[in-house]
């Protein structure tokens, strides 16, 4: 047996996704190994999903008294939120309240800010871009963590404009 045979043997117990063969006659004995433990993380993968699952519906079956006076907070919230003014992130990317992690934030709760003031960065694709304030007011809220990655239009501060 020949190196170009050895090598068809080779790629042919590779193609067939035995795991292991042994080849013996009288004058040569080879033993090919092929790494079967792709399968392995694979499963266990698939296991996991199934198991977050059932742990939902448990928590909402269980709380179905709860749900009706949890609606009621995140109304009056709502209410409460509707006259301030949410400014939005313009891009997807990574959201960061400081310049540098040594210097303080742009903005804090509380801050009075003007049209044009920088409240934050958000990091897309490498590069750093500033997020001016379209509306002048206090910050009410952030509504965002540091570092945490961000959505196009989703809410990142409440400004009351008042």
């Amino acid at each position: 047996m020949d190196i170009k045979e050895i090598q068809s043997l080779i790629r042919f117990v590779a193609k067939s996704g035995a795991s292991e063969v042994k080849l013996e006659t009288e004058d040569i004995k080879i033993t090919i190994r092929t790494g079967a433990t792709g399968v392995s993380p694979e499963t266990t993968i698939v296991q996991q999903i199934p198991v977050a699952q059932p742990m939902a519906q448990p928590v909402m079956q269980a709380a179905p008294s709860e749900a009706a006076p949890a609606p009621e907070k995140p109304a009056a919230e709502a209410d409460e939120d509707s006259k301030y003014i949410a400014i939005k992130s313009p891009i997807i990317g990574t959201f960061y309240r400081k310049p540098s992690p040594d210097k303080p934030a742009f903005v804090e709760v509380g801050d009075t800010i003007a049209k044009g003031d920088v409240l934050c960065v958000i990091e897309a694709m490498k590069l750093f871009n500033d997020i001016e304030s379209e509306v002048s007011g206090k910050i009410v809220k952030v509504l965002v963590e540091d570092s945490s990655p961000v959505e196009f239009d989703q809410p990142l501060f409440l400004v009351d404009p008042s």
